[in-house]
């Protein structure tokens, strides 16, 4: 058994706290720590009506290292989740470190004045992991995280080598917002508004952001244009699956949701750079559109629809060319009857949750810094059914699919 602190208190840690605590088998003591600690509050008063299982709370600066090494051991924590903002990485990994705890996050760091993220700078603490006998997961989320999985097991088991690959996201869930974004609008605004990027013989490519479509019918979803976009899963599973020809990330959006991206960027709606307002008084754009958009975490009671998130791994298996595609499909009001959140939170702290069982458990146990697809892909998928996330295989044509113009 293992003591579990999560930092952050939005939509994500709360599902991964509720599983954690559907899992005290595993975790023997969860604690939870934000800046804010009201909302941590909210969430321990939850799961102890709902679980009967308790957790602690406290205030933390996930950006002060001493001050998170300090409650890291106060704690007496063995893992860290971090499911605060892509920012906080670095400082939180460093906190580990220090204390002596396994860390996991969702996502890659995200350097604060910049429209970038990549896992350089996390990468590079693998020496100092590795020498404290601790080990790093990044990315354990869905996206990345889960694509990382199905396409370590499409190449684990289903081809000889994946020559192509193709992330795809469909959200296709209404949560009756005008406009609203389903997490940390900074962060899902940025993705969008980027170059997209994607990986084609040995080089990046960058191309307009939304540039590239194409129709995909996504299972018992439904048919909806699909936007090349650079996700960060890409730069790790071509460093890890060198027999990777190119690699992709499409995502959904609905006319509607574009209209009102353009509309903001046009006004300078979502600019990072600060503007001064009046005298001594200076603000960043996007902040306030932070301030003024539907909290993520309040979208659960409203959105209705699916998530469809999977892989097509096309390559070769004993000389014959096949194509499959792993994917998952979540509801978004079962989501919300289980765990009080909505598909977008659920597909991310399952997994989340899932990546701090595998360390727990030592399923998956390596010191240094490591990928989700630097392990064997069955355990994880095993207890993704296990927890809430089933996931299907579907073999497709080889040649004359929309994926292939």
């Amino acid at each position: 058994m293992s003591n579990l602190l999560i930092i952050g208190a939005g939509g994500v840690s709360r599902v991964a706290t509720f599983k954690a605590a559907m899992n005290d088998h595993i975790f023997k003591k969860i604690v939870l720590a934000s800046r804010t600690k009201s909302k941590c509050d909210a969430i321990a008063k939850d799961i102890k009506e709902r679980l009967g299982v308790e957790i602690e709370t406290y205030e933390i600066d996930a950006m002060d290292v001493d001050a998170t090494a300090k409650l890291i051991s106060d704690t007496k924590s063995d893992i860290v989740l971090n499911v605060a903002l892509p920012y906080q990485d670095l400082a939180i990994m460093d906190a580990c470190l220090k204390a002596g705890a396994h860390y996991v996050d969702t996502a890659n760091y995200e350097h604060p004045d910049e429209a970038k993220f990549e896992y350089k700078e996390q990468w590079a603490k693998h020496e100092d992991f590795k020498k404290a006998g601790l080990m790093a997961l990044l990315g354990s989320g869905f996206d990345p995280g889960v694509t990382n999985v199905f396409t370590a097991f499409a190449a684990q088991e289903l081809l000889d080598e994946i020559e192509y690959l193709d992330i795809l996201d469909c959200n296709a869930g209404d949560h009756g917002y005008p406009f609203a974004t389903n997490f940390n609008p900074e962060i899902n605004i940025r993705e969008i508004t980027q170059k997209g990027k994607y990986y084609e013989n040995g080089k990046w490519k960058e191309i307009d952001p939304m540039s590239v479509k194409f129709k995909w019918n996504y299972p018992k979803v439904g048919e909806y244009p699909s936007y090349l976009l650079y996700h960060e899963e890409l730069e790790s599973l071509t460093k890890n699956f060198p027999s990777i020809k190119r690699a992709r990330f499409f995502m959904t959006f609905s006319d509607n949701y574009l209209w009102h991206l353009n509309a903001l960027q046009n006004v300078g709606m979502t600019s990072i750079e600060p503007i001064k307002i009046a005298e001594g008084c200076e603000i960043s754009p996007m902040e306030f559109l932070k301030k003024v958009l539907p909290d993520p975490a309040s979208l659960g009671p409203r959105t209705k629809g699916q998530t469809h998130i999977g892989v097509v791994a096309t390559g070769y298996k004993n000389g014959v060319k096949k194509r499959y595609y792993i994917y998952n499909i979540c509801d978004h009001q079962c989501a919300f009857r289980e765990v009080g959140a909505q598909c977008v939170s659920y597909t991310t702290g399952v997994p989340a949750m899932i990546g701090c069982l595998m360390i727990a458990t030592k399923t998956w146990f390596e010191a240094g810094v490591k990928n989700m697809e630097e392990f064997p892909a069955r355990p994880f998928l095993y207890q993704l059914n296990k927890q809430g996330l089933p996931w299907f295989i579907e073999e497709l044509p080889t040649e004359g699919l929309p994926i292939d113009n």
